[in-house]
């Protein structure tokens, strides 16, 4: 059998592969997933690759299976580790944070202001994929930078940096890291004047990094042969399909709920009624990381954030549930736990992701101001990833969201749609779309249902 596109997607534990053919035509079709363990531990990722192409042949009911091209997507090896270094918290480190995020990147440490000893000794112990380094409005404060600079490339790690700060260093940025034989992209400003935010070339010089420099995971050498386009981070496609539906929508945030984290993707400007009282600016693009919220792999930070007694008054069996709890539920019972698990993780990951009003007191009178995210303008509430494509009231976990906030909080209206990624393909179409946009779109927007 002959297929035009083969997406993988080679995460820490499963390895997925989605294929695709009419692309390049008007009617491009999701035809078959295959699926098998990641084999990171046995020494090359290839090993469950193949299982995954062996398991969509017998899908598909075929015996061999060729394809024009394969794209990938991975988070295997602990996917794309960043240490974020920047000037001030709540200026250039949040928006080198907001790019590195945006792109995938699983941030591992941040520092603020000029960098410690210390700081060298954790970041030895973290070995990062990519190090960005961050600081000053351009034409501003430059020693800041070159002082983390010359810190990180003391210790002679040979890890790629991006620099994206002041301006005015990047003569002397390529200087230093020429003479120390470190990679350095360099690229604009992350934080160029204050209350404005540059993060989309960083992302994308943070996902060109990662692909030049991810064969790191037993393997992926091989991997990299047999993929003719990009390979990116598994949550940086997320994002990609993010942007690409927004595009052709309009204001959207995405859901991703999985075993270890929930992920948030939001792309919206939000309303000019709050953009006149924001405090701080806020990327368009915005993603949100909560370690913490997975329904699995977490589920007992999640059990404890509900409460215990709480969740027996509701299920009386749920130490019974959690004694015996598996990946995927099998009963009824186990489903509907599940779903009270995925709930307080969507409304959760909300939270943390989503704006607030804040009211004070002057000589004038009171006055509002908004902090973070606005998401008021958002038309569209996605789900995505394991849960919130596979639980049977995945829709209704999803509406719960309109009806959540107290008026403070910057949350969707109840007119925003709730849509589903029912193929469950959102993350191959992301980096499917880098190489067949149009294709990658139309395949999204069936996925969602949208025109049925």
């Amino acid at each position: 059998m002959k297929i035009n596109v083969l997406v993988a997607e080679i995460g820490s534990t499963t390895t997925v592969v989605n294929a695709f053919n009419g692309i390049g035509t008007s009617c491009p079709a999701f035809v078959g997933q295959g699926q098998a363990p990641t084999s990171v531990l046995q020494g090359d990722v290839t090993v469950g690759l193949k299982g995954a192409i062996d398991d969509l042949k017998n899908n598909l009911r075929t015996d061999e299976l060729t394809w024009d091209d394969m794209l990938a997507t991975s988070s295997a090896a602990g996917g794309l580790k960043m240490t974020v270094h920047g000037l001030v918290y709540d200026m250039t480190v949040r928006a080198a944070k907001e790019a590195a995020l945006g792109a995938g990147g699983i941030i591992k440490m941040i520092t603020s202001g000029k960098m410690r000893r210390t700081d060298l000794k954790k970041i030895q112990e973290i070995m990062p994929n990519i190090i960005l380094v961050a600081g000053g409005v351009d034409y501003g404060e430059r020693d800041t930078a070159l002082h983390n600079l010359e810190m990180i490339l003391s210790m002679g790690l040979n890890i790629p940096i991006i620099y994206a700060g002041n301006i005015e260093n990047q003569e002397e940025v390529r200087l230093m890291c020429e003479e120390a034989d470190n990679q350095v992209y360099i690229v604009e400003n992350v934080y160029p004047k204050i209350d404005t935010l540059v993060v989309e070339p960083t992302r994308k010089i943070i996902q060109d990094a990662f692909e030049e420099h991810i064969i790191h995971a037993a393997g992926m050498s091989k991997v990299r042969e047999l993929v003719k386009g990009p390979i990116i981070p598994t949550p940086g496609a997320v994002m990609e399909a993010a942007k690409v539906l927004k595009e052709d929508l309009g204001d959207l945030i995405i859901f991703d709920v999985g075993g270890a984290t929930t992920d948030v993707h939001s792309v919206t400007q939000g309303s000019e009624e709050v953009n006149l009282i924001l405090l701080s600016p806020e990327p368009e693009a915005k993603r949100t990381v909560e370690g913490d919220l997975g329904v699995y792999v977490n589920v007992n930070h999640v059990v404890e954030k509900i409460g215990i007694d709480n969740l027996r008054k509701e299920f009386p069996d749920a130490d019974e549930i959690l004694a015996d709890y598996r990946p995927i539920p099998a009963s009824e019972r186990e489903k509907e736990f599940v779903e009270r698990i995925t709930t307080e993780a969507v409304l959760t990951s909300l939270e943390r992701h989503a704006g607030h009003l804040r009211y004070f007191y002057t000589a004038s009178g009171k006055k509002t101001v908004a902090e973070g995210k606005d998401l008021t303008a958002v038309k569209y509430i996605i789900g995505t990833g394991g849960a919130l494509t596979r639980l049977p009231n995945k829709k209704k976990i999803l509406e719960k969201i309109k009806t959540h906030g107290k008026e403070k909080e910057l949350y969707p209206s109840e007119t925003a749609v709730v849509l589903i990624d029912e193929d469950y393909i959102l993350s191959s179409l992301g980096v499917l779309s880098k190489s067949y946009h149009d294709d990658a779109l139309l395949l999204m927007k069936k996925s969602l249902r949208i025109g049925e």
